[in-house]
Formats: structure tokens, sequence, C-alpha cells
């Protein structure tokens, strides 16, 4: 299988072969779902499916580079961030502040890149825990297919450290309000020596993508991860392409996040000008440094792709703030990225 090098040739790829795998997995995942016993676990695995089908058609583009393993890594990734999504929700929606509960709960992520772990109980801190083993087999799931990578224990380490981050993230902004921005500088206190010059908010947008995970999976499915190459993704994906990722999710849901209360990393940039420069030294950074992997071009195209993606939602037209700040950055990001914000053909939220 060709590694896909144009744009046209990403949303042929895409829209052949990535998208309809995703659903037929998604509509499994949506049956097994459908039988949770608590009608509240119930409700929310089934909203998270429902709601946030784009998150695994996005992620599931990396599964191409598997090459003719493509389908168990779409497996992986979409099983991956179905849990992800799941838990979001569950955190999201939850009478809970407990970050020994989200912490539980968010072991799964950890435990569905651990072949071999032991049976947990992750809903142990909260009353809901009647989920007929929905939790549990996506965990296992997400094993079943790592356990194919070869010399898998070379990449584990690092598939752990991109998780933690993931994890912890999770459990630092799902506390009590009055709680989150301490927790969260603290948390990026304890890194900033080893980072790159980065805010406290931006460190942890970056912690806040599976992107990393899923390139790393992908690659390796397909037998090309060196220790060389498997540190190379990680420093390309973690902080860059990572934080690009979500700093343009919190971008575009500033104004429903505003309604809600909730926290939104955009809200911490001084002004417009502040934002507008930090989100160009991310675009810079980002396609700097994939240009040092293989497949160049295709990790160009997803950050492209990314930004054409989420900057062309219907949210965007909504806040005119963004929408300025939206048409500056894909002017400034070159050809491809004007394609997929003009197109919009790859993904739809």
């Amino acid at each position: 299988m060709n590694i896909p090098v144009s744009p046209w040739a990403l949303v042929l790829e895409t829209r052949l072969k990535v998208i309809p795998k995703v659903r037929g997995y998604l509509k499994r995942w949506k049956l097994r779902a459908q039988e949770i016993p608590s009608p509240e676990l119930r409700k929310q695995a089934l909203a998270s499916i429902e709601a946030k089908q784009f998150h695994c058609e996005g992620g599931a583009i990396y599964g191409l580079l598997a090459k003719r393993h493509w389908q168990n890594a779409i497996k992986f990734i979409v099983t991956y961030q179905t849990i992800s999504d799941y838990l979001d929700n569950l955190c999201d929606r939850s009478n809970s502040l407990d970050p020994e509960d989200f912490a539980a709960l968010h072991q799964s992520l950890l435990d569905a890149l651990t072949p071999g772990s032991q049976d947990t109980n992750y809903y142990r801190f909260r009353d809901d825990q009647a989920d007929g083993g929905y939790l549990q087999a996506l965990v296992r799931t997400c094993q079943e297919v790592i356990c194919q990578i070869p010399n898998y224990a070379a990449i584990a380490p690092t598939l752990h450290e991109l998780a933690d981050y993931y994890c912890n993230l999770q459990v630092h902004k799902h506390v009590k309000v009055e709680e989150r921005v301490p927790r969260l500088k603290t948390w990026f206190s304890s890194y900033q020596k080893e980072l790159p010059e980065l805010r406290w908010y931006e460190f942890s947008a970056c912690a806040g993508s599976t992107l990393g995970i899923f390139c790393l999976v992908a690659y390796a499915l397909d037998h090309q991860l060196s220790d060389g190459l498997t540190d190379q993704v990680k420093n390309s994906y973690f902080p860059w392409v990572q934080g690009l990722h979500i700093l343009l999710d919190y971008l575009i849901d500033q104004e429903e996040d505003r309604v809600n209360g909730d926290l939104n990393f955009c809200f911490y940039y001084r002004d417009r000008d502040d934002m507008l420069e930090r989100f160009k030294h991310f675009i810079q950074n980002a396609a700097k440094s994939v240009s040092q992997l293989p497949h160049t071009r295709f990790h160009q195209l997803i950050n492209q792709a990314l930004l054409g993606v989420y900057l062309s939602d219907k949210k965007v037209r909504r806040q005119q703030d963004v929408q300025d700040i939206a048409e500056q950055l894909i002017q400034s990001s070159g050809n491809s990225a004007s394609f997929f914000f003009r197109s919009r053909l790859l993904i739809s939220h």
C-alpha cells in the first residue's frame, strides 16, 4: 500500500477505506454498549460513540502508516479512542469531582497498552459500576492488537509516557473548578525544564492528544520502528503536533465553553494577537518536527488537514474573533491547508 502524499490521495484513502472500516468497528462497539446494564453508563457510552465519531475517523487516518496491517491499526485506534471518549463523557457528566475516581477510570488507558495486565474494577470509586464488561472488553481488544507488534516491549515505555500525560491531564482538569488551574500549573512545573519553551496551558493541550500513540502503533504494526524512529515520532508529536491538534479543538470551542463555564486553554492567552502568534509558532514547529520523519509528506498533510478540518467547522462561523484568526492561519499555512479548509472533504464534525 502506498502512503498518501497529496491532498486528493489522502481524501480518497480516507473516504474509501478508513471511514467505512471505522464505522464498521464503531457499529460493533455501539451494539456492545447497548447491552450495558447501568442506564447512566449505557447512556454515556452511546453518547460518546454517536457524538464523537469524528475523533475515531480522524485518528484512524494514521492506520494507513501500517500499510498491509492497516485494518488492525484502525481496530486499535478506534478502540483506544472509544475508551478515551467514553471516559471523557463519564468525567464531564459526572457528579463526582474525585481525582481518585478519574485516575481509576483512566487506568484503563494504561492497561490497554499493557498486555497481561490484571482485571481491575475501574469504577471502584463511583456508585455506577454495572457496565457488563464493556470497558474491560475495550481494554482487551487494544491488548490483542498490540500483542501482534514484534518487540512491543521496545516501544511500550514511550507509549506509556504519552498515555500518562493524557491520563494526568484528565484527572487535573476534571476536579473542583478552583483546584484545576493550580493543579495544572504544578504539574507543568515538574516537566518545564525538559520541554521547549511552552506555557502551562499549552503543555496541558499537548498532553490531551492521542495522535502520537496512534502514529507509533501504526508504524510498529508494519515492523518499521527502530529506537531512533520511536524517539523521533515522540519528539515530533509531543509537544508540537499534539499541541496544535488540541489547541485547535479549544479554539473553536471557546463560545461553548464560556457558556458552560468549562476550562478552555485558549482563555489564558493575553489577547488575540498573542494567541495568533503562538498558534503560528505551533504550526511552524509541527511542520519542522515532522520533516525529520519517514513519509514526511504524509505527516505534513495531517498537520494541514488538522487546520483545514477544525477551522472550517461551523462553530468558527458563529465566533467573529475565531473566524478572523482562522482566516489568517489558513492564509499563512499553504495550499494543502487551504484545500482541506475549502473542500471540507476529509471528515465532518
